[in-house]
């Protein structure tokens, strides 16, 4: 099995997280995972690439509001990625509603078919929640589309249960789902 490491990205690999991006957006169940197009993603400028980047790297420092962390393999290729969101009571969350308490919100989730079944979503999870961890962040949370019973599975795998809470956002039905940080 090839090794693979995961981390949080550097603010000069936005070309690479572009193209991850791409990656995911071309996957089966994009239309059902992700709040974005293929069209929309391949029309935005490299600018929004830069700071998208930038505001979830390491160079964003200890008191950044994101933390993205990628899978890549020994050959350097990016097979994976999760994005955590820290939520602040008050504010709204990605999709409008007010946060009522300290979270991390992972979103953006996803690994490269090849890879799937070998524990690289589990390490990719794991690096995620540490660095929600050391935020002081109790729990974290994600929304699954209802129908995406594949990626419902795995987080359940990774520590995750249903809340009880649906919404019908951008995609159709979510169900939302929580675990101790």
């Amino acid at each position: 099995m090839e090794e693979v490491t995961v981390r949080a990205v550097r603010e000069h690999e936005w070309r690479n997280v572009r193209e991850l991006r791409l990656a995911a957006l071309r996957d089966e169940v994009a239309a059902i995972a992700f709040v974005d197009t293929i069209e929309s993603a391949l029309a935005r400028p490299d600018t929004f690439w830069q700071e998208r980047t930038r505001d979830a790297s390491v160079e964003a420092g200890p008191k950044a509001a994101a933390r993205q962390f990628v899978a890549i393999t020994g050959a350097d290729v990016w097979i994976g990625s999760v994005t955590v969101l820290v939520e602040k009571p008050g504010e709204t969350d990605f999709e409008g509603a007010e946060i009522t308490r300290p979270a991390a919100a992972l979103v953006g989730v996803y690994l490269d078919k090849s890879a799937r079944g070998r524990g690289i979503l589990q390490s990719m999870f794991e690096s995620a929640l540490d660095w929600a961890r050391e935020r002081g962040l109790p729990h974290a949370r994600l929304y699954v589309h209802a129908d995406n019973l594949r990626a419902q599975k795995a987080y359940v795998r990774a520590g995750f249960s249903p809340t009880g809470k649906a919404l019908t956002g951008s995609l159709g039905a979510e169900i939302e789902m929580a675990r101790s940080v």
